[in-house]
């Protein structure tokens, strides 16, 4: 896919947190499809920072762990002080494909003013069990707070328009990214639509060696789903929401066939160009 026009106006953002087995060649990946690249060091005590401290980056270091909420927080405040206008999150542990990248930028060009997900949808039987179902929980709830269906709401693979990215958020960890999701529909009226790209897994015969995930299943999924949970209750309008988003179809862009997405399924709306 071509360079797209928008790569030279947003930010690529990688949190890290002892990513020095891939970090170097995820950011390096990064620096071919966009030369506006921020590395949020999240307190590593691994050589992250040295792995990359020659490549031409912006590089934020906290002094200690604060959280992948915080690296978040942390990257969109300096894409906004730059004039940004977009900013694309990439975990950097090599499970998201930098190669990915002009694929959530051309669907930006598209679809202007959405939040892209790269929605890994692409050989889904890699991904281990338990990551599996607790995406599919997440995404039933997310779609009930925000009243629409959405690919793999717990990718962080993801393009924010900048006015997204400029959202005060406060929650910190993993319930950061359902927490942005929630209130760009609510607040911005700005919704989502998802790109299918690979998930890459480590473990046996999957060619992959990566860390390991600090997802906590058990932990991580309690915190989002009673975060989620409580802003559904105390947003009000229960029982209409769930109805209304049980109703929806996830929107999902595929670059390489037409807008009618003949080959997106049943499950999927294709989405629409604006």
């Amino acid at each position: 896919m071509s360079p797209s026009p928008l790569s030279r106006r947003i930010a690529v953002l990688i949190p890290a947190l002892n990513e020095a087995l891939r970090i170097r060649e995820v950011v390096e990946g990064a620096l071919r499809h966009c030369p506006n690249v921020i590395v949020v060091d999240d307190g590593s005590t691994d050589d992250t920072v040295e792995c990359i401290r020659d490549l031409p980056v912006t590089l934020v270091r906290h002094a200690r762990r604060c959280g992948k909420g915080e690296s978040l927080r942390d990257g969109f405040r300096l894409a906004v002080e730059a004039g940004y206008q977009g900013v694309l999150s990439m975990d950097g542990d090599g499970q998201h494909d930098p190669d990915d990248i002009p694929r959530l930028l051309a669907a930006a060009e598209v679809h202007p003013g959405r939040i892209i997900i790269g929605a890994r949808l692409k050989k889904r039987a890699q991904q281990p069990l338990y990551r599996r179902l607790a995406n599919e929980f997440g995404d039933w709830g997310i779609a009930w707070a925000t009243g629409r269906r959405i690919a793999d709401t717990q990718s962080g693979q993801r393009y924010y328009p900048i006015e997204v990215a400029a959202l005060d958020v406060e929650t910190d960890g993993f319930v950061f990214e359902a927490e942005i999701l929630i209130q760009a529909a609510r607040k911005l009226c700005v919704h989502c639509v998802s790109v299918p790209i690979e998930s890459r897994y480590s473990g046996p015969g999957l060619g992959e060696k990566l860390r390991r995930s600090h997802f906590r299943p058990l932990t991580d999924l309690w915190r989002i789903t009673s975060h989620v949970v409580g802003r559904v209750w105390t947003h009000g309008r229960v029982i209409p929401r769930y109805i209304e988003a049980r109703r929806s179809r996830p929107e999902v862009w595929v670059p390489e066939q037409s807008a009618g997405g003949d080959a997106l399924g049943s499950g999927v709306a294709a989405a629409r160009p604006g």
